[in-house]
């Protein structure tokens, strides 16, 4: 096999690894609740992971200040007083990894106050699993030449 048509092999192996559809099993969506702690400065549990169609209801607590949750992607808010609770129902129709913050200032690093909501599966991790295979076979197929 000539080198040329080699590399063209090993070239659209990678692409199917980076853009062939995974195979998924399909997953009847569910209601999801989920009740999340508001307290300066952080979220608990501050990773939520739903389903591509869940419904996801999020009760937010607040323990010491207003607190407010807004979910990136989705532009949905809610907002919590002091000892309070307050409640957020939204169907997670978009795939995809999306932050949630605080959209009430409630302190010096209120910036630093995030979570993640991932919404369907991580292919990244079996993507890069094809690549790590594809880079060990064309180390070992293409050695480097060293040059005098």
């Amino acid at each position: 096999m000539s080198y040329r048509f080699a590399l063209l092999l090993l070239v659209m192996a990678g692409l199917v690894v980076a853009f062939a559809p995974l195979p998924v099993q399909p997953i009847t969506p569910q209601e999801r609740t989920f009740e999340i702690d508001a307290h300066q400065f952080a979220y608990s549990p501050s990773e939520l992971h739903v389903n591509p169609g869940d419904t996801v209801t999020i009760q937010l607590v607040s323990t010491d200040v207003v607190h407010g949750l807004y979910v990136d992607g989705y532009d949905i808010s809610v907002e919590a007083d002091p000892g309070q609770s307050a409640t957020l129902t939204f169907v997670a129709d978009k795939p995809g990894s999306f932050r949630f913050r605080c959209k009430v200032t409630c302190g010096a690093m209120h910036p630093f106050m995030i979570g993640k909501l991932t919404v369907g599966t991580n292919d990244w991790l079996y993507r890069s699993i094809g690549f790590s295979l594809l880079a060990i076979f064309a180390f070992f197929r293409f050695p480097r030449v060293a040059k005098d």
